[in-house]
């Protein structure tokens, strides 16, 4: 049974950064390399969006265009966990941010929310002043 924890989210500034963490346990620690880590995100009233994903097999990384150039994406395989570094927050980056994950996937299905099995429970992120 695999399970993702999520942590770091929390309140900023716009123009203000935050780094979060989402760890994958009951796996064993040479397995963690062949999964692909999704982050999506949902804000009030909103459909569950794509906002990166980091390719297992290549550690390849891909962005939405909303946030290309202020997230970047990284991975541990050691410590099974990947990051995602957020920079330059703005008000609209303001939402719940999941972590999913899952073995195989191909490039054109990172962004889709039903090719992972594998979810976080998500953590908040509010930026305001």
């Amino acid at each position: 049974q695999v399970q993702l924890v999520e942590s770091g989210g929390g309140l900023v500034p716009p123009g203000g950064s935050l780094r979060l963490s989402c760890q994958l346990s009951g796996n064993s620690g040479s397995a963690f390399r062949t999964y692909s880590i999704g982050w999506f995100r949902q804000g009030p009233g909103s459909e569950r969006e794509f906002v990166a994903a980091i390719k297992g097999s290549s550690s390849s990384t891909y962005y939405a265009d909303s946030v290309k150039g202020r997230f970047t994406m990284s991975r541990d395989n050691a410590r099974g966990t990947a990051y995602r570094q957020m920079d330059s927050l703005k008000t609209e980056d303001t939402a719940i941010y999941f972590c999913a994950a899952d073995r195989h996937l191909v490039t054109s299905s990172l962004g889709l929310p039903s090719q992972y099995d594998n979810w976080g429970q998500g953590t908040q992120v509010t930026v305001s002043s």
